[in-house]
Parts: structure tokens; sequence; C-alpha cells
């Protein structure tokens, strides 16, 4: 057996097109969908995804603004530039990128922006609605994998399902977004035991757990689907993701491959969450004018 590739690279481009036409809808009723990008710091990986995201935007038609600090710049500043994008009607989504400098309060950033306009989907008030079942904005990585799942046709209802990782940003909502359709999820983390006793049980394996290769085709039921969340750099500089691709996929019914598999979504559903929160301000608008 070898398992069938998940494209993120084609999805990605086929939802892009969509959300480009969308966009040009929108731009002719006067609102131009807008995501505003804070970058700290001088982190190379950083810089390429907020150069990525930026480009992505502008190839969909909407507008992005970059904000670069230096990576000893005080909170404060940072702090009142999000205030600014908050009381600004023009943005429509707002985006720190993460990690930032240790003399900042991560939390206390993402819970400064306006929930209205966390299109990554962090704030306490959307994480609380992710976990009510009822979510303002799904974060983009976890999105991104359940619009991966759809597209290969994987049943869901019942599934069996293991997620390697625990984070706020993957484990846990990708485990929501999961059990909302009905999927048994198990999650596993650093202080599991015996964890290849787990994923091999899953119809549905997510890897995020940040270590090259860490999966391998022996800890995989066979036809399972493999979700690789991760992005590592093995001992060649290639990249690689956490699950050994070469002896996963022999065993495995379908793949993501690294890269070209969720990264690529990740950016896809940052662009769908904006133009969502660009919708529902034209439908605010809308409906001032309808009264």
């Amino acid at each position: 057996m070898t398992a069938r590739i998940i494209d993120g690279n084609a999805l990605s481009a086929e939802i892009r097109g969509k959300l480009a036409e969308s966009a040009a809808s929108l731009k002719n009723k006067g609102i131009t969908p807008c995501l505003a990008v804070i970058l700290v710091g001088q982190d190379p990986a950083s810089a390429v995804y907020v150069r990525n995201k930026v480009a992505a935007c502008e190839k969909a038609g909407m507008i992005s603004l970059r904000d670069a600090y230096a990576p000893d710049v005080d909170p404060a500043v940072v702090f009142a530039r999000i205030a600014e994008l908050n009381a600004d009607p023009s943005v429509h989504g707002i985006l720190v990128q993460l990690p930032l400098p240790k003399h900042f309060d991560s939390e206390a950033v993402l819970e400064s922006i306006s929930p209205e306009k966390d299109v990554d989907g962090f704030h306490a008030e959307n994480v609380g609605a992710l976990m009510q079942g009822n979510p303002r904005f799904i974060p983009c990585t976890p999105y991104g994998v359940m619009k991966m799942l759809e597209s290969a046709n994987v049943p869901l209802k019942g599934a069996e399902v293991v997620i390697v990782g625990r984070s706020n940003i993957v484990g846990k909502p990708m485990a929501m977004l999961l059990l909302a359709k009905s999927c048994t999820v198990t999650i596993c983390h650093s202080q599991s035991k015996d964890l290849a006793f787990h994923t091999r049980r899953a119809d549905i394996l997510v890897a995020a757990v940040g270590r090259a290769k860490m999966i391998t085709g022996d800890m995989i039921k066979p036809g399972a689907t493999v979700i690789d969340v991760g992005i590592n750099r093995n001992s060649e500089g290639k990249l690689c993701g956490d699950v050994d691709f070469e002896s996963a996929r022999e065993v495995a019914g379908a793949i993501t491959p690294v890269p070209g598999g969720v990264g690529p979504m990740t950016i896809t559903m940052l662009l769908a969450n904006t133009l969502e929160s660009a919708e529902r301000v034209a439908a605010g608008v809308a409906k001032g004018v309808a009264k």
C-alpha cells in the first residue's frame, strides 16, 4: 500500500481563488478586507511567515498592513498600536506573530486584540466560543486540517482520532473541532505512556508536537489518515514534518506531505477568517442602511 497524498497546495489554491472572488465582490460594495500583522523581533522563521501572509493577502485582493518592531521595543508601544488597530473600522483582522520576545506577556498581548478582529482565534473569548461549539473564528491550522479532511472525504463520525500535541494553537482546538464531528478523540503529549499504543489505534492521526520524524510507519494503523502539522528541519537543513514520511506512506491510507501539506492551508484559512470578519462588517453596514 502506498498512501494517497492530500495536497495542501492544490486545495489552498482552489480555496484562495474563491476567496479572491468574494473579496472582489466586497470591494464593489466599498469594503476591502484588511489584515494587520505585527512582527516583533528578528526571528527568521517569523519573518518568512509574515512575508508569506502579506503576499497571500495582496494576491487575494485584500489589504495587508505590516508593523515591524525591534526585539527590545517597549511593550507599551505594541499595545498602543493594537489599540489603534482595534479602533480602526477599515481593519478587519489583527495578527501578532508569535513567538514574542521574553519581556512580553504573550497572553496579555493576545487578549488586547479585539475578539471581533482576532482572526487567529486565540483570544479567550473566542476559545470559549469554540469550546461551546459556536466559534467566531476557528484557529487557522486546525481549520485548515478540517478542510483537508473534508476534501479527502475522510469519514469522521465515530472515527478514532489521536492527536499528538496539546498546544493551545493546534492540539486543543483540533480536539474540539473533531469532537464536534462526533469523533472519539485522544490527546497524547510528552508525558503519555506508550505513545505507539495510542497511535496504532487511530483511524485519523494528527501529529503536532514539533519533533522531526517522531512518528514512524510502525506506529501507524494500516489505512489510517495521517495529518502532519509539524514543520522542522533535519540534519541536512531540509524541511520535514513530525512524521517519517517515507515509512508512513507505506502504511497509511492517506497522508499530508511536508512541505506542501498543512502549511499553505494555515495561511489560506487566515485569509478566510479575515474575509469573514469583513463580511460581518458589510452585513452590519447593510443592516444599518436597511433600518
